[in-house]
């Protein structure tokens, strides 16, 4: 036995000058270092030794900051913007030699360092810091503490959307040296737009405008932002662009490696993985890199002097964060613009109320090109109205018009054809065809399917269907009432045998691009390919299913649905023809023939503002059992000018069984087998802080209560009825 003082003993017959170096080398290594669990006796930082953390708890009655004493030993690594690792929840029973111990190991952040903490008990020490890398700015910060308020959120919860999880592997690689600012691009087709060279100007003379940007159909909106994150970098400033996919993350990616060359952007997608979007991630906090293009996680990246943040189709759903406080990109990037002062750009081929009403109010002005200019660039759109069908003999005996069939048989013979289906599948809703009564399941009312073409099953609750009758009329024969992309795929193909036939969406392959040749490419919303010189005509199908939903946003959608899909279209002065079934006389329809997105957009607003709902008035949602909300709101001290409407019954709910063998449960959803209730909360312009700020502290209170109910908040719903 040897002490752990005693050198190891040379093996028999080891030759001298192995012993020598086996010496050297156990006299140069350090001696393990046991760190004390709660650094007990340790002495602390000479200087600043306490350290303000914010906890990894997303609990909102701990939404506060905690002071730890800082060790001399962690006293250098220990700087504001590091990961810590602190001991929590112990309680200040347990203390010993003048510190706190116990609890359990949780992550955080040092905010500050601090001579005295305003804490008058002991404190415990820092267990660790994790890294000495500084991942959180106080930019960042007071970002992340503008979203939570704003959303009724907790700090902790909007830092786990803000920072992204540590790669120590990526952590340990250095970053390139940051290239120097390119030389101002020229305006390009930036040229269609009437004050769009001005806009690129202003960036480039390190200004910072505000845009709303309607932007013309066509391939030209990706090189059209690169060109506008060109002039911020010759501003020697940096750009964040956020899209709401990795398709148009790829396109924007592309332009700007054809303007600016490799190495002045970052990409920040899920789909990089993640050590590859840690390691880009570091290069943009470090400098390296200035500007950045991303999906909705990145609307948090730390840009270095940030100049210009765009946002491109902000009414896509995707850029609704899913987790609490669910911030969306719209209003974070609106935040970031007015925290830093830098310009803002809101692009896309349709307008949101939002949009609107951010013109209307003042805080950005219009871009957008003349009349003239938007007649030659977009399709020509005629229309289908249920008096057309009615008077068509092929209408009646098949799915599509006769208009319809013109359109894409003169199509094909100049290209490929697109056709929007508004649902995936095969019959994705059936009716008896004797009273056209909705085919419903017994078990939870849900619409009934056919998704493998014979067996019938439920929407909702997954359960089969073998020995369906209509409950109206006692029939027992099924029609389709919306026909999906595969059965519409399968139609057209038999209709032209001779022409491949394509399908993108959700159940098939997603395209991101398809070849000029004459094809009929079926799409469902959202997933359609760019054609290779544009597709020579669209056929819009359904669009009854579309503008049906009960939503106060379904006529906004389906216009930015059919808009995005038209802008795939050659223009009207290269024979670009779009058909679209629907009736002629709805507002949407009209906006799409006249390619009014704008016009359609101030209506709607116009609308909201005589009814009082967003974006003119802040609105939140409360939901949960009935009891629950019931109390939730009895307890909270609402602001005096607040509207509670409701509660009523959540959308969706079934309370029957079998909900959990099905789909998963949507967001607007009560769990399986519960009955839950939603009210809205509405206050006018200038009381959403106040609002804010009462329902983070009734729900505060009642997380700190065991054995409540818990309700859902969500501050500006995307969905409200």
């Amino acid at each position: 036995m040897s002490s752990e003082n005693d050198e190891p003993q040379a093996a028999a017959g080891a030759p001298p000058e192995q012993l020598a170096l086996i010496r050297e080398t156990v006299r140069k290594a350090k001696a393990p270092r046991a760190r004390p669990k709660t650094w007990r006796g340790a002495p602390l930082a000479g200087e600043l030794p306490v350290a303000r953390v914010v906890v990894n708890k997303g609990v909102l009655h701990l939404d506060q900051y905690f002071d730890y004493a800082v060790t001399e030993e962690l006293d250098a690594a220990a700087q504001p913007g590091v990961r810590v690792r602190v001991r929590f929840g112990a309680g200040s029973r347990n203390v010993r030699e003048g510190r706190r111990e116990g609890g359990g190991m949780i992550d955080g952040f040092v905010v500050e360092r601090l001579a005295e903490s305003d804490y008058v008990g002991p404190l415990a020490a820092l267990a660790d810091v994790v890294s000495p890398e500084p991942v959180l700015s106080a930019e960042l910060l007071a970002l992340a503490r503008a979203v939570a308020d704003r959303y009724a959120g907790s700090l902790a919860d909007v830092l786990q959307l803000a920072v992204p999880p540590r790669n120590g592997r990526a952590e340990g690689r250095p970053s390139p040296d940051p290239l120097p600012p390119p030389p101002a691009p020229e305006p390009g087709t930036w040229e269609r737009y009437g004050r769009g060279p001005d806009f690129l100007r202003a960036l480039a003379a390190g200004r910072g405008p505000r845009a709303v940007w309607t932007a013309l159909p066509g391939p030209h909106w990706a090189q059209e932002i690169a060109r506008a994150v060109g002039a911020t970098l010759a501003s020697g400033r940096g750009a964040l662009v956020v899209v709401p996919d990795g398709r148009g993350v790829a396109r924007v990616d592309a332009a700007l490696k054809e303007l600016l060359g490799e190495g002045h952007h970052a990409v920040l997608t899920a789909d990089s993985g993640p050590e590859k979007r840690y390691r880009q991630w570091l290069a943009v906090r470090r400098g390296s890199v200035r500007a950045v293009v991303g999906t909705r996680a990145a609307m948090f990246a730390p840009v270095t002097d940030l100049g210009l943040v765009v946002v491109w189709d902000d009414g896509d759903a995707s850029l609704s964060d899913d987790h609490a406080p669910f911030p969306h990109v719209r209003e974070v990037l609106e935040l970031r613009a007015v925290q830093s002062g830098c310009g803002f750009l809101l692009g896309g081929t349709s307008t949101t109320v939002e949009a609107a009403q951010l013109v209307a109010s003042g805080w950005a002005r219009p871009l957008a090109a003349d009349r003239e200019q938007v007649r030659r660039s977009a399709p020509l759109v005629r229309t289908v109205g249920d008096g057309d069908l009615a008077r068509d003999e092929a209408a009646r005996a098949a799915r599509l018009p006769s208009l319809a069939w013109g359109v894409v048989r003169d199509g094909l013979k100049h290209g490929p054809v697109l056709v929007q289906v508004p649902r995936r599948g095969y019959v994705p809703r059936l009716a008896c065809t004797r009273c056209r009564a909705p085919a419903r399941c017994r078990h939870c009312a849900g619409p009934l399917e056919a998704p493998d073409q014979r067996d019938l099953v439920c929407a909702w609750c997954g359960i089969a269907e073998p020995s369906w009758h209509c409950a109206e009329c006692g029939g027992f024969g099924l029609r389709a009432q919306v026909v999906g992309a595969r059965r519409t795929a399968e139609e057209l193909g038999r209709a032209f045998p001779d022409v491949p036939v394509r399908t993108s969406g959700r159940d098939e392959q997603v395209l991101d691009r398809v070849p000029g040749a004459p094809a009929l490419v079926v799409s469902t919303p959202g997933a359609e390919p760019v054609a290779d010189g544009g597709y020579a005509a669209a056929l819009l199908l359904d669009g009854w299913a579309m503008l049906g939903r009960p939503d106060l946003r379904a006529g906004e959608e389906a216009l930015r649905r059919w808009i995005s899909a038209a802008s795939l279209v050659r223009g009207q002065e290269d024979g670009g023809v779009v058909a679209i079934v629907a009736e002629p006389t709805l507002r949407p329809v009209q906006a799409l023939v006249r390619w009014d997105p704008v016009g359609h957009a101030q209506r709607e607003l116009a609308d909201r503002a005589e009814l009082r709902f967003p974006p003119v008035s802040r609105m939140a949602s409360v939901a949960g059992r009935p009891d629950a909300v019931a109390e939730f709101l009895a307890a909270a001290e609402l602001p005096r000018d607040a509207e509670v409407l409701g509660p009523v019954p959540m959308a969706g709910w079934d309370g029957g069984p079998g909900r959990a063998q099905g789909r998963a449960r949507r967001g607007g959803e009560a769990p399986a087998g519960e009955r839950w209730e939603r009210a809205l909360v509405r206050v006018p312009p200038g009381s959403g802080g106040a609002l804010a700020r009462a329902l983070k502290e009734a729900r505060a209170a009642r997380m700190a209560r065991s054995g409540v109910e818990p309700v859902r908040v969500r501050v500006d719903p995307v969905d409200i009825g």
